[in-house]
């Protein structure tokens, strides 16, 4: 076996309310909805995933142990830091404006749990 092709493409966030979550990731956020699966009375699986990203995020029944709004530190690359604050603005989401990095333009906002999500845009490298 060889480790030259390990991708991550789906990550668990942990919510207290699916529709809820779902309805702020796919109504407000924008993101596809892939799958929303009830697999059992204690199982649901909801998958979405942002527009032209390899990797999705999972949320539902029965996935986790995490507490919801737990999870911190989720990051996207974006390609404009100031047309996605207005993006998540307009939407009625509560974000932090761009912050400026020598690695990179940032935008940080929550879901309805708490868990926290960064927006960074690279920003070209001195070498």
């Amino acid at each position: 076996m060889t480790i030259s092709d390990w991708r991550i493409e789906l990550i668990i966030v942990p919510v207290s309310d699916v529709d809820r979550a779902k309805a702020f990731y796919v109504d407000a956020l924008g993101w596809h909805a892939d799958f929303d699966q009830r697999v059992s009375d204690t199982l649901r699986f909801v998958q979405v995933t942002p527009p032209g990203s390899a990797c999705s995020i999972a949320f539902g029944e029965g996935l986790t142990d995490m507490a919801p709004g737990t999870m911190k530190g989720l990051q996207i690359v974006i390609p404009d830091a100031d047309a996605a604050l207005e993006h998540l603005r307009s939407n009625g989401i509560e974000a932090q404006g761009v912050d400026e990095q020598a690695w990179g333009r940032f935008v940080f906002f929550t879901d309805p749990d708490g868990n926290g999500w960064s927006l960074q845009q690279l920003v070209p490298q001195n070498r």
